[in-house]
């Protein structure tokens, strides 16, 4: 899936919808289809204010567009997700939250950071995109998303620094990434385990990860039909959502961990 051109948007303009503030989102099954400049494309316009975010999301549709361009929305099918269940925990990246787990001073933080992270992930790139697609007005709309409960932040911490981390949108139990970043070897895949095993205590089944790549097929996320994520989602938004915290305890859930004397 790819952004397309501002000259590929106007010559099947009569084909995208273009939103007023407020106006609601066409049917995803309108999307552009796989022989168009833009398969996924859903329509134009619109506002990035928390209401029109939440009401994207719970219909299986989100924001991404580039700078110069306007806000475009986009529901690709098939989407790609991590079932939790699924989630390949290769040799190395045990060794490494074991680790991490039983060092001094590395700990998973929730939501203590929202800001650095989302701006961290805002210097990284998607694959095979040039310049990022987290604009200013991307970082203020999830900022405010964070504040108001619906966004956060999966942090990994060592000796008291930020060394890499995730964000994305939960509404009850769907939970959607959007980025992560790293400055250190390793440092987002700990956060994105961290989450797997956040989702597995409460009874989460997927991650949406959006779009295919092969860094996220690596590690077990996989496609499945837009009919059928749309349909999940709409499941799980009516579900009640887990208290947004991470304990310790909670890496039970993918390392082999002793019982902890009480």
């Amino acid at each position: 899936m790819s952004r397309p051109s501002s000259q590929e948007l106007v010559r099947p303009a009569a084909r995208l919808p273009w939103l007023a503030l407020g106006e609601p989102f066409p049917p995803t099954s309108e999307a552009w289809d796989a022989d168009s400049p833009a398969p996924g494309l859903l329509a134009g316009g619109g506002g990035l204010d928390v209401p029109t975010l939440l009401t994207a999301y719970r219909h299986g549709i989100f924001p991404w567009f580039s700078d110069g361009q306007p806000i475009l929305w986009w529901s690709p099918d098939p989407r790609m997700v991590l079932n939790v269940r699924n989630f390949r925990l290769h040799r190395s990246l045990r060794k490494t939250l074991e680790r991490f787990r039983a060092t001094p001073g590395c700990e998973i933080r929730v939501d203590t950071a929202f800001g650095d992270v989302i701006r961290a992930c805002a210097q990284s790139t998607r694959t095979g995109q040039s310049g990022t697609w987290i604009q200013p007005a991307m970082i203020e709309a999830y900022e405010q998303l964070h504040a108001a409960g619906w966004a956060h932040s999966v942090e990994t911490w060592i000796d008291g620094r930020l060394v890499g981390g995730l964000y994305g949108v939960a509404i009850g139990k769907a939970v959607f990434g959007e980025s992560m970043f790293t400055h250190v070897t390793d440092g987002s895949k700990i956060a994105l385990a961290a989450l797997v095993c956040f989702c597995r205590q409460h009874d989460i089944e997927i991650i949406d990860c959006q779009q295919n790549t092969r860094h996220l097929a690596s590690l077990g996320a996989s496609e499945i039909p837009r009919k059928t994520f749309v349909s999940h989602v709409a499941r799980q938004v009516s579900e009640a959502g887990p208290r947004w915290q991470f304990k310790p305890l909670y890496w039970a859930q993918l390392l082999r961990l002793q019982p902890t004397a009480t």
